[in-house]
């Protein structure tokens, strides 16, 4: 087993400059929220930078500093933040107690190989600090909408009760309206309806067309590949317009030419719409999976007299699955959370989940919004992990990683 690096101190020139960053950055929040993102800055780089001069001149035990930090940051996040801020600061002093010796012992070379310089260690440290970063920006907003749906109050901000943690000031009552109100369950059994059929129109044509593109002998297959990915990259408020003039004569056809009813023909448009917004994600991700395909099983197949069907259904699909399947759920959850061409497209007897939470927010500030929010959050990390899984099996099927 190969020996461990020896730790070596790092002076505090080093040492106490990236605390006071660490603790600036962790300022940005705490200021953020108690109205001055700069004295957040100021005041989160001057706590830190003194707590580890402290510790490292003066102190000298490390034990006893981290139960100190942990113990200062909780007080200080009860005096600030109630409970809640109690909560945080105590999770904040726990890391920055570890962090100050982290680098002052030089531990965070254990791990990397010897011969890193410098600027490779800071270059390794720097990279995952600035993706970490934008992953709070980017979760953040998420995470701030779970907890308001169960406010008992019908405010869209957290009231005192919440951040005592009094149980008190925590209700499903949003979760009630939404399952109890009409208007919500028709627009959610609108998407259950408009959602899966396009989903199983996208799947059907994108995997075609995925296909077709690839093979070798197609003419102009770039050509035709920009065009049935261009719904993905023309801006939406554009593809909703052009969608609405092509389907309000496909409409008037439909029900003054054949006597279609008016209600039905309404569906049609949507699902359709929606399904042309599906099929870019169907295209690419079967695309990606065919590219490990390997060709000769399907030669092999026509040399052994099955057909082109046959071919497809027992050999094709079952090593594709993954992709289409994968593809299907992105085309799900674009038709689930559209909201832009349903606007163009639709009437008020298609209005969906998130045509109902637009209305929402425009003519009647309604909490249920939250828990409404909260619910199709859940859904999505559910699929989200369903497209992971998959992916993960088709490059074990693939041979491209270890089963």
């Amino acid at each position: 087993m190969a020996a461990l690096t020896p730790i070596s101190r790092k002076p505090l020139s080093m040492v106490i400059p990236a605390v006071a960053a660490a603790g600036a950055f962790f300022g940005i929040f705490v200021g953020a929220g108690n109205g001055s993102v700069f004295l957040g800055i100021i005041g989160g780089a001057a706590i830190l930078a003194a707590l580890a001069w402290v510790y490292i001149t003066v102190l000298k035990n490390e034990r006893m500093a981290r139960w100190i930090t942990i113990a200062l940051f909780g007080v200080l996040g009860l005096v600030s933040g109630g409970a809640m801020g109690a909560v945080l600061g105590l999770l904040a002093g726990w890391f920055f107690g570890f962090f100050i010796y982290w680098l002052y012992e030089g531990r965070y070379r254990r791990k990397l190989l010897p011969y890193m310089t410098s600027g490779q260690v800071l270059w390794h440290y720097g990279f995952r600090v600035v993706c970490g970063a934008i992953f709070v920006f980017l979760i953040t907003p998420i995470l701030v909408v779970l907890p308001l749906s169960f406010n008992a109050e019908d405010f869209f901000t957290f009231t005192p009760e919440m951040l005592r943690l009094d149980p008190e000031g925590y209700s499903l009552k949003h979760y009630r309206d939404f399952f109890n109100n009409n208007e919500w369950q028709r627009s959610f059994k609108n998407s259950l309806i408009i959602a899966p059929i396009a989903t199983i129109i996208s799947v059907s044509l994108g995997t075609l067309a995925a296909i077709g593109l690839s093979q070798s002998h197609v003419p102009g297959r770039r050509a035709i590949m920009a065009v049935l990915i261009s719904p993905m990259i023309v801006p939406l408020i554009i593809s909703a317009t052009g969608m609405f003039f092509f389907y309000s004569d496909i409409g008037r056809f439909l029900e003054g030419t054949l006597g279609m009813n008016k209600n039905f023909v309404g569906y049609l448009k949507v699902i359709l719409a929606h399904a042309v917004l599906g099929i870019p994600f169907v295209i690419i991700t079967v695309t990606a999976t065919l590219v490990g395909f390997d060709r000769s099983l399907t030669r092999a197949a026509a040399n052994m007299g099955a057909g082109p069907v046959k071919t497809f259904f027992s050999i094709q699909m079952p090593l594709i699955l993954p992709g289409v399947i994968s593809g299907g759920l992105f085309a799900f959850i674009t038709s689930f959370d559209e909201v832009v061409v349903i606007l163009f497209v639709g009437s008020a007897s298609q209005k969906t989940l998130p045509w109902q939470m637009f209305t929402g927010l425009r003519e009647q500030i309604s909490p249920t919004i939250l828990a409404v929010a909260t619910i199709l959050v859940v859904i999505s990390i559910a699929l989200l992990t369903t497209v992971e899984l998959l992916r993960r099996r088709s490059e074990r099927l693939r041979g491209l990683s270890p089963s």
